[in-house]
């Protein structure tokens, strides 16, 4: 049955969403206006209009420029974490469900532990021992956790299909187990996990602000937390601070939850024949 338009709708405006973040991830040095590291000292806190269309901050600095390198660093973070936690959990989780045994035990109570502690708790450990955090290290700070839920999921797929005919049918023929988890296993359990990417894309660049925001963020490079942060100091005397990093987080987010949302939908198995 042909989706109608406002089932469609979602997924134009999760992918634009996403697809404008790593366009701006890509090409933020020709986008920006000004050079990032230019200020404008006659300028300080000008508001929003003229040479600088978001305004400039305390320093003088463009606000647009800082946003879309702000961009590049939700980017980074969002596809790093994701590309991390999903290689591992999906590997562990795939051997998990196919081996079982003490396997199995041995990972699903790790995974108990590591989801038992608050991940953001966990990730401001990690950067706080780091004394100049990268963005390599936010990123590796917020997987420790993530990956947790992803061997999760696939073990749960895993498990459910492990004894179906075509998995048997490999196994008679005397197919290797990770020939078996690569070639049967894993294209079938695929769907589920980039729904659940999307979901933990966004949740990914939400912890990199909420980390930027606390003076935990990566070293050296805009971020909207950080600028979320700055104009927290400045909201009284310049909204605008605040306001334009704050809606950079939230259509970022709702986009690639949006996103999400739709491809979850779309690949239910409930949704057949309706």
């Amino acid at each position: 049955m042909r989706d109608s338009l406002s089932q469609r709708l979602p997924y134009w405006i999760g992918g634009a969403v996403l697809f404008g973040l790593v366009f701006v991830a890509l090409f933020a040095p020709w986008l920006a206006p000004f050079p990032i590291e230019q200020v404008d000292l006659v300028n300080e806190l000008s508001p929003p209009g003229g040479r600088h269309l978001l305004g400039t901050d305390e320093n003088g600095a463009d606000l647009l420029t800082q946003i879309l390198y702000g961009g590049r660093v939700a980017a980074m973070v969002g596809l790093g974490t994701v590309t991390l936690c999903c290689t591992v959990g999906v590997s562990l989780g795939a051997i998990s469900g196919y081996y079982g045994g003490v396997v199995d035990e041995v990972l699903m109570r790790i995974i108990d532990v590591l989801m038992a502690f608050p991940g953001i708790l966990l990730a401001i450990l990690i950067i706080a021992l780091t004394r100049s955090p990268s963005i390599g290290a936010v990123i590796l700070a917020l997987s420790v956790t993530g990956w947790a839920g992803y061997a999760r999921l696939v073990r749960g797929q895993v498990l459910s299909m492990r004894e179906r005919p075509f998995v048997t049918a490999a196994r008679a023929m005397g197919a290797p187990g990770w020939w078996i988890i690569g070639r049967h296993l894993l294209p079938n359990v695929m769907a589920p996990v980039i729904v659940q990417a999307t979901f933990g894309m966004a949740g990914a660049i939400l912890a990199e602000a909420g980390l930027s925001f606390l003076g935990l963020g990566p070293d050296g490079v805009p971020s909207w937390g950080a600028l979320l942060d700055q104009g927290a100091r400045y909201f009284l005397v310049s909204g605008h601070l605040a306001l334009f990093p704050g809606l950079a987080i939230a259509a970022t987010v709702m986009g690639i939850n949006l996103l999400g949302d739709a491809l979850r939908d779309r690949w239910d198995p409930r949704r057949e024949g309706r």
